[in-house]
């Protein structure tokens, strides 16, 4: 393709090098377009098989970087002005490199850490993720510089591969969607936690989301599928926590919602005491 660009183009000429600068760039671009357009369609097919595309979804980001990059080097090697100083310009390789690694360390690092990502997979496309209580979401994109993560607010964070791999991520989805989700309640210092306990358990069980996730020794010793236990008793009110196994984290807060709105009904209904607030009166009077 060289020679035959080679005749199209008078590359000893200022006009001739453009126009073949302008060609290889069109065609790169064609080519990239081309490229990411096949590795979309095998996304679309990738859906039930995360860890798979989430490396073809990372790639599909690194190609325009790696086409442009490669017809730098063939412009370069192809066009006689550019070629005979080619020794030159890498013979001080080492010079620009530290220059250029020095100038873009956050871009360089993110791109890095974007491949380890990629590569040991503490997450992927499609996980539900928690970095802390401002960033949660599930993961919508790995680029080559940073995450994009889509909070339940349909808001896009997006955070610097450096960042992210370098944070404690809890993940809800790697290894098992089933989840322990923990829901509190308070109770009126003089509440029948008996009866508050059986209304949470009957309510829980109710919900579409919430799963039996005994043992089959567990169910053998009549152990109810919600553990409700108290977990502490102040002055002022009974803390008692239900612990629920789900099938969809998706759902976790949803399912919390619900199942408070169902109970403190319940508990209305049934008489079940809640908490007063206790106000000191202090008397500053002399």
């Amino acid at each position: 393709m060289d020679k035959i660009l080679s005749y199209r183009f008078d590359l000893d000429s200022f006009f001739g090098v453009l126009g073949y600068i302008l060609l290889v760039s069109l065609v790169a671009w064609a080519v990239s377009r081309i490229v990411r357009a096949v590795i979309w369609q095998l996304i679309k097919h990738k859906k039930e098989d995360r860890f798979g595309r989430t490396s073809i979804q990372f790639f599909r980001n690194s190609v325009t970087f790696i086409i442009a990059l490669l017809s730098i080097i063939y412009i370069i090697m192809s066009v006689p002005a550019f070629r005979s100083k080619a020794t030159l310009i890498f013979s001080g390789a080492g010079i620009i490199a530290a220059i250029i690694g020095f100038a873009a360390q956050a871009a360089l690092s993110n791109l890095i850490a974007g491949a380890f990502i990629v590569i040991f997979r503490p997450f992927r496309v499609g996980d539900y993720i928690k970095l802390d209580e401002a960033r949660v979401g599930i993961v919508e994109d790995i680029t080559l510089r940073h995450t994009v993560i889509n909070n339940f607010e349909n808001k896009r964070l997006i955070i610097p591969n450096s960042v992210i791999s370098t944070d404690s991520v809890l993940n809800h989805t790697i290894e098992d969607s089933h989840i322990l989700s923990f829901n509190n309640f308070k109770l009126g210092i003089k509440a029948d936690i008996d009866l508050a306990r059986r209304i949470i358990q009957e309510e829980a069980v109710k919900l579409p989301t919430v799963i039996d996730y005994r043992t089959p020794e567990q169910v053998m010793a009549d152990i109810h599928q919600v553990e409700v236990r108290v977990i502490d008793i102040h002055p002022d009110h009974i803390h008692m926590r239900a612990y629920v196994w789900l099938n969809e984290p998706f759902q976790e807060f949803k399912t919390k919602c619900d199942l408070k709105e169902a109970v403190h009904k319940r508990f209305l209904e049934e008489g079940v005491a809640l908490p007063i607030p206790i106000h000191k009166i202090m008397n500053i009077s002399k």
